[in-house]
């Protein structure tokens, strides 16, 4: 199959580019940043979406207080737990404890959860892996924490070092590492700890998080415990977990929405750079291009030579950008938190071809025009302009 543009040509195309380095430099710095933005924003939608996809192999119920939006007004008595489990269908109900320094939208908020030994064990055996430290640990001290790889990394935390938060001392017992969305950005303690530290919590929970035995029953489990506690002392309001996270964090996807019109803004913005750049080389050339079909090149390849600067800054800056932005939120955790529920910001391999893919397009898109100019230039207008 006979190649769009032999390699010997891609030559000519470098040759062009390096021709006017500090102009190419330019504009691939500009491609390199409306991309870098861009895929910060694709990171972003990634972790929305998977904090708020709810799948078919979800089984995770979230039992939160009716009509409460924040863990600080949601108060449930722990006895809920040994009626919920006597609910057909139900696996086990974890009682949770939700402690928040800060309920309203943050990029720096520290939640500690509160869990019961037997439901912490079996997370960090099934759900979990120990980055550093030990579950004994844990377990040995009232006031020990495991903390996500994420909330440890933003507050530069490692084994025993002490720090407070709304009020709570405790030290750091381990660090874990979770796929989890959102898991890596909390505290765990123990759950006594929370309810007996001065804060009239005694036999009081945040939520429980039922383990449905069937994906296909959620809806109906759910609807169960809604009835079972509808006329009782506090009434709740039972969802998928991801569901719950969804309508926790509403504001926050709406935001995250609205900026990704910026991000196709900025794409927007990168075409114009490279198309203005690519329209002033091509001005620039005139003679060279008057040369060249002395000597043969057709039209078509003409326009073939000027794409092709077009997709070498495109890959270029695209390439640049996108590393920029992974390593950014590889080396500086982002996580977008609301009331308890954290969104974690990230960028991988799958945003990292998207930049590619869009840099690739923009190249393309951004060489039409000055292609069209400089293969529609006739060889005595050429030579006139000399």
């Amino acid at each position: 199959m006979k190649p769009w543009l032999p390699i010997r040509f891609w030559r000519l195309v470098m040759k062009q580019l390096t021709g006017r380095l500090v102009r190419t430099g330019l504009t691939v710095a500009g491609v390199g940043i409306g991309l870098m933005l861009f895929v910060v924003i694709e990171g972003m939608q990634q972790g929305v979406r998977e904090a708020t996809m709810v799948t078919e192999n979800d089984t995770t119920l979230v039992v939160y207080r009716e009509n409460r939006y924040c863990p600080a007004t949601s108060i449930l008595p722990e006895i809920y737990q040994s009626r919920i489990e006597r609910i057909d269908g139900v696996v086990r109900a974890e009682p949770i404890q939700v402690v928040v320094i800060n309920c309203r939208a943050s990029l720096d908020v520290i939640t500690f959860r509160g869990m019961t030994e037997e439901d912490f064990i079996r997370f960090i055996d099934h759900e979990a892996n120990i980055v550093s430290g030990t579950r004994d640990a844990w377990l040995e001290r009232n006031d020990a924490a495991f903390l996500g790889k994420t909330l440890a990394k933003r507050r530069n935390l490692g084994i025993g070092d002490r720090f407070e938060a709304s009020g709570y001392q405790v030290t750091v017992a381990g660090i874990l590492d979770t796929d989890r969305s959102g898991y890596n950005n909390l505290a765990f303690v123990h759950l006594p700890y929370l309810q007996y530290s001065g804060r009239d919590r005694q036999g009081r929970v945040t939520q429980f998080n039922v383990v449905v035995d069937d994906p296909e029953r959620m809806d109906e489990v759910a609807d169960q415990i809604d009835a079972l506690f509808r006329s009782d002392q506090a009434p709740t309001d039972t969802r998928a977990e991801r569901a719950f996270v969804a309508d926790v964090a509403g504001d926050i996807i709406e935001i995250v929405q609205i900026i990704r019109y910026l991000g196709w803004a900025c794409l927007a913005a990168v075409i114009a750079l490279i198309c203005n750049a690519m329209i002033l080389n091509v001005q620039d050339r005139v003679t060279d291009n008057a040369v060249l079909q002395t000597l043969g090149y057709s039209r078509s390849l003409i326009f073939k030579l000027v794409i092709g600067e077009g997709i070498v800054i495109g890959l270029v800056g695209g390439v640049i950008g996108s590393v920029a932005a992974i390593s950014l939120l590889m080396f500086v955790p982002v996580n977008l938190s609301v009331e308890g529920i954290s969104i974690p910001i990230t960028a991988g391999v799958g945003e990292f071809s998207v930049g590619l893919v869009m840099a690739l397009l923009i190249g393309i898109l951004a060489g039409i025009v000055p292609a069209v100019r400089a293969s529609r230039r006739d060889l005595v207008s050429c030579f006139r302009t000399i």
